[in-house]
This record gives C-alpha cells, sequence and structure tokens, in this order.
C-alpha cells in the first residue's frame, strides 16, 4: 500500500502541496530515534563545554534579518527566528540569515514585439521583499534571480498584448497588472512585490523621426487653421468698423488724427497722408 501511495500522490498537486506545507510547520516529526539521540549527545557537549560553548550557540541577527534554523536537515518548527538572540545546539544545527528589508532591482532592456508589429525596447523597475522568510528557503533556490528572471519574462508578455499607442500613454496599467501578476506568481516563494514602475521607452531611430514628422506636420496644419480663423475674425472686425465709420463721416477724420498722434510719439519723421478715394476718382474719370 505504501509503494502505491508513494506512486500514486506526486500525480495530485493538491494532495502533496497540504503534505508539504505540514512538513514546513511542524518538522520536527520526522527526525526519528536516530536524531533525538543525535541531539541529546549535542546537548551533552554542550553541557560538558560549558561556558566555551556557549560562544558557539548564541547567534545574533539585526533588526531587518530572520533566521531560518535547520536541525539535522529539518527546518524547526514554529516562525524564522529573530530578531536578536537566538540559541542553536553545535553539530547539529545551521541557518541560514534572510533579508526581511525591500530591495529594489532594475528590469534589463527588453526587446519586445508590439501587437501593432512595432519593436520597441522598454525596461523598468521592481519594488519586492520577503514575506515569509521560511517559503523563500524552502520553496525556492534564489528567490532574488528567479524573481529577477519572472519579472523579465512578465514584461514581455505584458507588453506583448499591446499596441504602442497603448504603451506609451498607459504605463500606470500595465505597471499594476504586472505587479499583480509578480505577486500572485512569488506567492509561494514567500515574495510580495510591493510596486512595478516602467522606466523608459525607446523606439527605433525610424519610428521615432516619422513619429517627429508627423507631429510637426499635425503642428503645422493647426497653426494654418488658426491663422485662417484669425484672419477671418480681423475681416469680421474691419467690417464692422466700416459700416460704423459710413454712419458718421466724421468718425474717419477724427481716427486719422488717432493715427497721426501714434505716429508722431514714436519719433517718426515720416507721416503719411491718405487721399481720399472720391479725389482718385475724379482723376481716374479725366483720363
Amino acid at each position: 500500500f505504501r509503494s502505491h501511495w508513494r506512486e500514486i500522490t506526486p500525480l495530485n498537486s493538491e494532495l502533496t502541496q497540504p503534505c508539504y506545507s505540514s512538513a514546513l510547520e511542524s518538522p520536527d516529526i520526522g527526525i526519528g530515534l536516530c536524531g533525538w539521540i543525535i541531539v541529546g549527545l549535542s546537548i551533552l557537549l554542550m553541557l560538558a563545554t560549558l561556558p566555551l560553548s556557549i560562544w558557539m550557540c548564541i547567534k545574533i541577527v539585526k533588526e531587518y534579518e530572520r533566521a531560518i534554523i535547520f536541525r539535522l536537515g529539518r527546518i524547526l518548527r514554529g516562525r524564522a527566528k529573530g530578531p536578536g538572540l537566538f540559541f542553536i545546539l553545535p553539530c547539529t544545527d545551521n541557518f541560514i540569515n534572510v533579508d526581511m528589508r525591500t530591495i529594489t532591482f532594475d528590469i534589463p532592456p527588453q526587446e519586445v514585439l508590439t501587437k501593432d508589429s512595432v519593436t520597441v525596447s522598454v525596461d523598468g523597475v521592481v519594488y519586492y521583499r520577503v514575506q515569509n522568510a521560511t517559503l523563500a528557503v524552502a520553496n525556492i533556490t534564489n528567490a532574488d534571480a528567479a524573481t529577477r528572471l519572472l519579472a523579465q519574462t512578465t514584461l514581455r508578455n505584458v507588453l506583448g498584448t499591446k499596441n504602442l499607442a497603448e504603451i506609451l500613454s498607459d504605463r500606470e496599467e500595465i505597471a499594476h497588472s504586472m505587479q499583480t501578476t509578480l505577486d500572485d506568481a512569488t506567492d509561494d516563494w514567500g515574495i510580495k512585490v510591493e510596486r512595478v514602475e516602467i522606466k523608459d521607452v525607446k523606439l527605433p531611430q525610424q519610428l521615432q523621426r516619422a513619429m517627429a514628422a508627423e507631429a510637426e506636420a499635425s503642428r503645422e496644419a493647426r497653426a494654418k487653421v488658426i491663422a485662417a480663423e484669425g484672419e477671418m475674425n480681423a475681416s469680421r472686425a474691419l467690417k464692422e468698423a466700416s459700416l460704423v465709420i459710413a454712419e458718421s463721416p466724421s468718425g474717419l477724420q477724427l481716427r486719422y488724427l488717432q493715427t497721426l498722434n501714434t505716429i508722431a510719439a514714436e519719433k517718426n519723421s515720416t507721416i503719411i497722408f491718405p487721399l481720399p478715394m472720391d479725389m482718385m476718382q475724379a482723376f481716374m474719370k479725366r483720363d
């Protein structure tokens, strides 16, 4: 029955995962009689060599660190030790320090083919920390390297489903999507992804020139439209002014005097005297 059980349980992850979790919670169950004998001998050795052995048994971890103690290759029951002092047995115990501070790393520039077949180079930054030191040691060989590789792959996968316009305008949404994906994937490793940011999006030189030419043409078109609207508004204002002056002929003379005053204030030596159009029409009739 035991041999059949060993062959069946690896096929079902739902059965093996609870067993593995329970082994992490109570690992002292399986050390056996020989293990307890070795632990007892280690305690006797420590007591026999006091007070010299106390320096080998007392360990210190800093405020931002936690210690995972292994006794005969098994993780001790309970949470990670620290911060401060803790005790280990000589010859049977060893420990691993785990840094619990937030770690920051840059995602190297990734060449990504967008949904609209444009090649872009995108890099970013990831902030994460170890949330469960026991899982970070027991479930994966190198949590830091695994998180870095997973961040690079996730960046390429997420950006591959976006258009170029979406990548340039929806950086916050892309960063949030990456954070959610990374956090779910690293949960079994005891890693908490706190923040993901897209740093820079580099476009090919040809595409940059094409986009710059398009933007310049668009700005020129808008400038021409604005100038045309200004000319139209100015012509309407001149038309209304001519209608007002036509109603009062003396208004034209007042406007002429005001113009002369403006020219004289600027200290110009040239003064222009406008001729009435009626006089010009009289000369034209004589010809």
